[in-house]
């Protein structure tokens, strides 16, 4: 029998070819699913010591109130008294105002450092996927913002941003950059996108890397721009990186803390976050309020992430429409 032809039993013989069982195929899956169970099973379980328990213990203490006076016997109490939802709702009560401030300032670094580290860092991959003379010094200049700890580049953009320092030196004012006010929210977006525009650059500059160079002289020989060659080649096939990046930053910017806290300082209702509002009930001893303003920071995290996944999931993972590939059979 020659191979790519297809032969068929004489009638006589009575054989037919017997499918494939679905209960075969259905151990197979079960086995597989209880290795890949098996696997990540070390994973799961530094997760619920690392982030579930102390999840569970923030929302436990959210129910509970500070040490002190006791309203209902007008006695010291010792313990801290539980006062169920009366932290969340002096939250949207009493401290709405510091909270939705809070909440703004948080919202507003959050999109607009990720979209300027966006642009910065896809510019920084383009650059850094170019071959020229000294790539290598170019490449390590462009991640040392990143590799500098946050609180020395805090340091850093205060003594720059002081009120006789360098950017005040260029700009030829006088501008009280760590007082209150709109510049102070610029200090903190300089100082942000300085700092972590390398990260999402860096893995956009994984993404170029894996694009083979025979798209780029196929799109050269069909006389397509370099302009033309970024928005139809470069930008689609770099996006689940870029996804990726935006994702991971999204989620680190809302919970921005220490560069505002460090630049600008505590306190500050130009650049006080959700962070640094539970930071400071937490420093005061009221670990019942700041336990619920964390909890409120973990659901808004938890939703943006939830609802970048599933509006973007297929890009993030690379499957397309969704849809499994049809079976195709080969016959020798």
């Amino acid at each position: 029998m020659r191979a790519g032809t297809m032969t068929e039993l004489p009638a006589e013989t009575g054989v037919r070819a017997r499918p494939r069982r679905p209960a075969a195929r259905g151990r197979a899956t079960a086995g597989a699913g209880r290795l890949a169970a098996l696997l990540v099973s070390p994973t799961l379980l530094v997760l619920a010591v690392v982030v579930l328990y102390p999840t569970l213990m923030a929302l436990k203490e959210s129910l509970y109130g500070a040490k002190g006076l006791d309203p209902s016997t007008g006695f010291i109490s010792a313990t801290e008294p539980f006062v169920g939802l009366r932290n969340y709702a002096d939250i949207f009560g009493e401290a709405g105002a510091r909270f939705f401030n809070a909440f703004w300032n948080t919202t507003f670094f959050t999109v607009v450092t990720v979209s300027l580290e966006t642009v910065v860092g896809v510019a920084m991959a383009l650059i850094m996927h170019r071959a020229f003379r000294g790539r290598a010094l170019v490449r390590a200049g462009i991640l040392v913002p990143w590799a500098v700890p946050t609180a020395i580049s805090g340091l850093l953009w205060r003594w720059i941003f002081n009120s006789d320092g360098v950017a005040n030196a260029l700009l030829g004012q006088q501008i009280l950059w760590t007082t209150e006010g709109f510049h102070a929210k610029v200090a903190v977006i300089v100082a942000e996108v300085w700092k972590t525009a390398p990260f999402i650059g860096l893995l956009v500059l994984a993404g170029l890397q894996v694009i083979p160079k025979e798209v780029y002289e196929a799109a050269r020989m069909d006389g397509a721009r370099p302009v033309r060659q970024f928005w139809h080649i470069t930008l689609p096939l770099v996006k689940p990186a870029l996804l990726v990046a935006v994702l991971f930053r999204c989620m680190d910017a809302l919970r921005m803390f220490d560069l505002p806290y460090i630049l600008v300082g505590a306190q500050k209702h130009s650049v006080e976050t959700l962070s640094m509002l539970a930071q400071n009930e937490a420093s005061n001893v009221r670990f019942g309020p700041a336990s619920a303003y964390a909890v409120i920071l973990f659901l808004y995290v938890f939703l943006i992430a939830l609802a970048f996944v599933r509006l973007l999931g297929t890009d993030l993972v690379g499957g397309g429409d969704g849809r499994r590939p049809r079976r195709t059979e080969v016959t020798a």
